[in-house]
């Protein structure tokens, strides 16, 4: 069997596009400090099977129906300046606003409305056309005003993970009041609040599995006691784009980020380390533990 058809089309892929996705940070605040949502993909799962994730995934192209225009409570054109995108179209701004809030709907159960109590008695899980049309029935819009972008991740070709590339718009929310999250039986296995700092200590135990753009996210967010803090971060700067670059230090692959010598771009845009290696399977600081809250 000749094995040339399989690498032209891997390497195909890896020059193709990445897919625009959108994730949700969840956060609320509790006794212990500000808190985060991780969902647990199936193990079965084609994309990151097994691993704890932020709620996610890929825009579909109903998510920049012209529909949805009379469902949000903002003027699409104002969207791509909230990204700190300028350059996008107002339909793809709303494309991402609405899968971030439709994936943390699908995934969490947790709706993103200007009147959250006027879904408690619809199911989740609803696709995205079903979805909008709950919404009218309910007579509540998307509250994109609930989504604050945070940051802008494009996976680098030949990912360490092997993943499909994504260039993914991260979003912070709060869990707005009363709502309960219900992962999926379909995607999710198992969700977590975690505070940053714990989330990262059961990663360094091998107790649960990660990857860089959450491991990079949890750093930033361990340096915020509270909720509002984190928001008051994001609202006072434009959302840093972030595209990892890779080379090898001995026999370890690794990746350095915005600010490292390495890297491209000299102006750092995240704190926490500069770099990662790939070590036994797992992602680490140049200089252990520690090196997630340098």
């Amino acid at each position: 069997m000749s094995t040339a058809a399989p690498a032209a089309s891997s390497a195909a892929a890896d020059e193709a596009p990445p897919r625009a996705a959108a994730s949700v940070v969840l956060l609320r605040d509790s006794a212990d400090g500000l808190q985060v949502l991780l969902l647990q993909r199936h193990r079965d799962a084609r994309v990151l099977g097994g691993l704890y994730v932020f709620p996610g995934g890929k825009v579909d192209p109903e998510d920049a129906a012209p529909e949805w225009v009379a469902h949000l409570d903002a003027p699409v054109g104002t969207l791509p300046a909230r990204l700190g995108e300028p350059g996008l179209t107002p339909a793809a701004a709303q494309a991402l606003y609405v899968a971030a809030a439709r994936e943390l709907w699908e995934e969490a159960g947790v709706a993103l409305v200007d009147a959250p109590a006027a879904l408690a008695a619809l199911p989740a899980g609803a696709a995205a056309g079903g979805w909008r049309a709950q919404l009218a029935a309910a007579g509540v819009r998307l509250s994109t005003a609930a989504l604050r972008p945070w940051s802008r991740w494009i996976t680098p070709r030949n990912p360490p993970v092997g993943t499909p590339r994504f260039d993914t718009r991260f979003f912070l929310a709060r869990l707005p009041a009363g709502a309960q999250v219900r992962h999926d039986a379909f995607e999710a296995s198992d969700s977590l609040w975690l505070t940053p700092r714990a989330a990262l200590q059961r990663y360094w135990a091998r107790e649960i599995e990660l990857i860089p753009p959450q491991l990079m996210g949890l750093a930033q967010l361990a340096r915020h006691a509270t909720v509002a803090d984190a928001w008051a971060e994001a609202a006072g700067r434009t959302p840093p784009c972030i595209q990892p670059e890779q080379f090898r230090d001995g026999e370890h692959r690794a990746m350095c980020y915005p600010g490292d010598p390495l890297h491209p771009v000299a102006e750092r845009a995240l704190p926490g380390p500069t770099r990662l290696r790939l070590v036994q399977g797992r992602f680490e600081p140049f200089d252990g533990f520690a090196g997630w809250f340098a």
